[in-house]
């Protein structure tokens, strides 16, 4: 899914949310969120040298500090570091400094101030739980793109409250055959799910790699994940992430034909013109066929699902539903010819097919998560016999994480194959000291995030992401222990990038206003 790379340029105060810098705004960039006590804090300081902002000259200070907010109390000082000896970054058109305040640790909120230029940064916050609020935020954002649900402004709050959206006549729940468009007969229930970015289809391809990051996200931290993210599940006793997780399973659940276990690609409008609010929408909605590649993916999706669902006593049966769905979903693909021209595309507008080899991974994904449900040999054995075509063996950069992350999670199953564990093991702890465009902090990035020019592509910011997420797995699953402190500090970089610390000083989360992004307060002279 795409969702988190749509922003929305509206000319209404409640939708207005980002700030892109110009001569007036502060160039020196920090996590307008803020910081853990324990970790580094750097700040940078930019001279734009090429780009939009060229014509804006910035030179530092010989004397920076730390500021207590409010108070104006200096808790710190210290001189900002040249970067690279004076060097421009390429990749950003910017010369810059590096100021280090690692040092201060006690909690509350500063700035860090200027004192020649007598400018300030954004303010910040130290906090041990400085993100959970920013987290909780963050996860809301699949309630907002929910189909099929009346947005309550209690939930959704006032600018972006909706009526239930296609719920009408030859709508979602009585969508019907794309093939088949006259024919009443066709009907089904689709309704429920996420809408997709940009428009709202809902693919089901598309969330493959979604569900598997929610979940990872659940299991390697539960306490991270709490009740009371305020959508409509909040306090059920179930982590408002897998709520969410639920959610999307549910229309999946709609997606497949049981009495075959075939999983049609996906479900939507069969033309470009969109209705806003999406409630306004009328457009009749169709599905597309049983593909290869969706009852694949979808069977991963369930038995990941059926994992976590079954640590809760409420949610049992439901885990045993989704494990009867997904070796209905396995055994289809394997008995039925496989396609990449299965979706025609009729349904507008993403092609939600995927080639014959990556189809051929997504199965070895289904089969670590089908032989941790069920102990089957079957699966096992699956998993042995064709890891090694799960191309994050051969180049373990930041795409198809959750292949790698499925093959990472077999190596901690009970029963796994021990060679092969231990190759999959090998083969990540060699992409750790190997590949170091994505692993390991060093100083070819001002902004502290590095990453090769090529990766800097439409939805790079999933990419910035995933390449904290890869650093995080060597730590994770105890990998190259030697440098676990610059991996931990490149994952904490790319989080950082993503709050602030960019050549834009923009965080890249929209409506997050409220909780910190982009200046709090005016600092008087």
């Amino acid at each position: 899914m795409k969702f988190s790379q749509i922003l929305f340029m509206l000319q209404m105060a409640c939708f207005l949310n980002f700030h892109v810098q110009s001569a007036d705004t502060p160039l020196i960039m920090v996590d307008q969120f803020g910081y853990r006590p324990r970790d580094g804090k750097i700040a940078v300081i930019a001279n734009p040298q090429a780009g939009f902002n060229a014509s804006v000259e910035f030179i530092p200070g010989a004397e920076y500090q730390v500021r207590r907010a409010g108070t104006e109390d200096v808790v710190f000082a210290g001189t900002p570091e040249v970067w690279r000896n004076g060097a421009t970054h390429t990749q950003s058109g910017d010369k810059g400094w590096w100021f280090d305040f690692s040092d201060v640790t006690a909690e509350g909120t500063y700035y860090v101030f200027d004192v020649e230029n007598n400018v300030a940064s954004y303010t910040f916050d130290i906090h041990e739980n400085v993100y959970a609020e920013v987290l909780k935020a963050a996860l809301r954002m699949y309630y907002y793109n929910r189909c099929g649900m009346t947005k309550e402004a209690q939930y959704a709050g006032e600018c972006w409250a909706d009526d239930i959206s296609f719920a009408g006549n030859h709508q979602d729940t009585e969508a019907r055959d794309v093939n088949d468009k006259n024919n009443p007969e066709t009907a089904k229930d689709m309704s429920g799910g996420w809408f997709d970015a940009g428009d709202f289809n809902k693919y089901v391809t598309f969330v493959d790699h979604v569900i598997h990051q929610l979940l990872d996200a659940y299991m390697q931290n539960p306490v991270a994940w709490t009740d009371d993210v305020n959508i409509p599940e909040s306090g059920n006793g179930i982590p408002d992430i897998l709520d969410e997780v639920i959610w999307e399973i549910e229309w999946l659940k709609k997606m497949q034909d049981t009495e075959d276990g075939g999983v049609h690609i996906k479900m939507g409008s069969i033309t470009y013109n969109l209705g806003s609010p999406p409630s306004s929408d009328r457009a009749p909605r169709y599905y597309g066929p049983k593909c290869s590649s969706s009852s694949i993916a979808t069977a991963g999706m369930f038995a990941h699902t059926a994992i976590v669902l079954s640590q809760f006593a409420a949610l049992k049966d439901d885990a045993l539903e989704l494990r009867e769905r997904a070796i209905l979903a396995w055994n289809w693909y394997h008995n039925n010819p496989k396609s990449e021209t299965c979706d025609t595309q009729e349904i507008k507008s993403g092609d939600a097919d995927v080639s014959v080899d990556a189809q051929q991974e997504i199965a070895v994904t289904a089969a670590v998560y089908l032989f941790a449900l069920t102990g089957e040999s079957i699966y096992n054995e699956y998993v042995i016999d064709h890891y090694k075509e799960v191309d994050n063996l051969g180049w373990w950069g930041p795409y198809r994480m959750d292949r790698g992350d499925a093959l990472l999670y077999y190596t901690a199953s009970a029963g796994a194959n021990s060679a092969v564990a231990n190759d999959i093991l090998a083969k990540l702890r060699n992409a750790g000291q190997s590949l170091g465009d994505f692993y390991k902090q060093d100083d070819r990035d001002l902004y502290r995030a590095h990453m090769p020019d090529a990766q800097y592509h439409w939805g790079s910011n999933a990419v910035k992401a995933n390449t904290g997420n890869l650093n995080m797995n060597l730590i994770t699953y105890d990998q190259d222990t030697a440098n676990h402190s610059s991996y931990e500090e490149k994952a904490l970089s790319c989080l950082h990038y993503m709050h602030g610390v960019n050549s834009l000083n923009l965080v890249y989360l929209s409506n997050m206003y409220d909780y910190g992004a982009a200046g709090r307060f005016s600092i008087a002279a």
